[in-house]
């Protein structure tokens, strides 16, 4: 029966060793993310890899690349397969999906602007601008009220 385990990987070697095992007929899953316009392993050094224990255990194990699967004394330890589906399951197009300042604010919520020249100031999130990374907050202080477009990722819902 084939389980998923934590494989170990030698630095910067995750994208190769995860095409060497789909060469090889594995099923094997490296979550990834952008990071600075490039894409980078969520977990570095680490993957998943789907297969058999014992029977396929020495060829991962001598698979180029392949550090260890990651186990105790007695043998590699399988990972359920909810955890697998938990990570893929924050996947957007391929990509881990980052929640940058929390949850993300959806119309309505009252935010703040977390990063940037006016980190601090409040306002209720009105509207979402084209493709969606920005969107129009409305600003509402003693005597200034006004309409700020600034992109999504910028902000942050403030919890009641």
């Amino acid at each position: 029966m084939t389980r998923w385990y934590v494989i170990n990987t030698k630095p910067k070697k995750e994208l190769q060793v995860a095409k060497l095992f789909a060469e090889g007929g594995f099923t094997c899953y490296i979550p990834v993310y952008r990071q600075d316009n490039r894409i980078a392993p969520f977990f570095p050094g680490y993957g998943f890899l789907r297969f058999n224990f014992p029977d396929d255990f020495r060829t991962v194990g001598y698979t180029r690349g392949v550090k260890s699967v990651v186990g105790g004394g007695h043998g590699p330890i399988p990972i359920p397969d909810e955890v697998v589906e938990r990570i893929k399951s924050r996947e957007v197009d391929g990509l881990i999906e980052l929640e940058k300042h929390g949850e993300a604010p959806q119309v309505g919520d009252e935010i703040e602007v977390a990063e940037g020249p006016l980190k601090g100031l409040r306002g209720i999130f009105k509207k979402e601008i084209g493709d969606k990374e920005r969107v129009m907050i409305l600003l509402s202080y003693v005597s200034y009220q006004g309409q700020l477009l600034i992109e999504k990722d910028k902000l942050k819902k403030i919890q009641p």
